[in-house]
């Protein structure tokens, strides 16, 4: 029998109160606020928002005959190298696609003639508003890479099966990688089961 959510439940209630808010922080990225706030159980207290300037946007591409590319990088905010599917920012009032074709020719050179959006996701929701997009890129030609200034970027080249097993056994950690690979792997399999019937 399938579950439904209780008969009570309101997804558009808010149960928290804003009595303030003050902005602390802003750069060309991000800008942290604090806000003042009455929590849902009365009590009084602050709630710290990092909001993001950019929408964060996840490829994974994938070739005819199943291999897939990681972008690797040491990552500042975790002082440790991440293998990572292809990802950047997209200006919030662009186009997500637009930024997903971007950020692919940038990193790894690559470009596709068939686009797919498989996810939608949510980073760190307790913390921050940013939201994700994640997309399938396949058909794909290899160009020129146009990595950043700031990017340092190894390309690897596998199995999209073997990037699977790294996620599974925690060599890959970030969460839109994560997400996305395992996202690409269920719509991959569901497309295999459409074809068979």
């Amino acid at each position: 029998m399938p579950h439904s959510a209780p008969s009570d439940f309101d997804p558009n209630h808010n149960p928290w109160q804003v009595i303030s808010t003050a902005l602390q922080y802003q750069n060309p990225w991000i800008t942290v606020r604090e806000d003042q706030v009455i929590n849902p159980g009365g009590g009084r207290g602050i709630y710290g928002v990092v909001s993001m300037k950019n929408k964060a946007i996840g490829i994974v591409p994938l070739d005819a005959d199943g291999n897939t590319w990681l972008v690797g990088q040491y990552r500042y905010t975790l002082n440790e190298y991440s293998w990572e599917i292809p990802m950047g920012g997209g200006p919030i009032e662009l186009d997500v696609l637009e930024s997903a074709q971007r950020e692919l020719r940038e990193e790894t050179g690559l470009l596709a003639q068939r686009w797919t959006t498989i996810s939608r996701i949510h980073t760190s929701n307790s913390v921050t508003d940013e939201e994700g997009f994640i997309f399938l890129a396949e058909d794909l030609e290899q160009g020129d890479v146009e990595p950043e200034e700031t990017e340092d970027l190894r390309l690897w080249k596998l199995p999209l099966a073997e990037a699977i097993r790294m996620v599974m056994d925690d060599r890959i950690t970030d969460a839109i990688s994560v997400a996305g690979l395992l996202k690409a792997e269920k719509v991959l399999a569901s497309r295999g089961q459409a074809a068979e019937a």
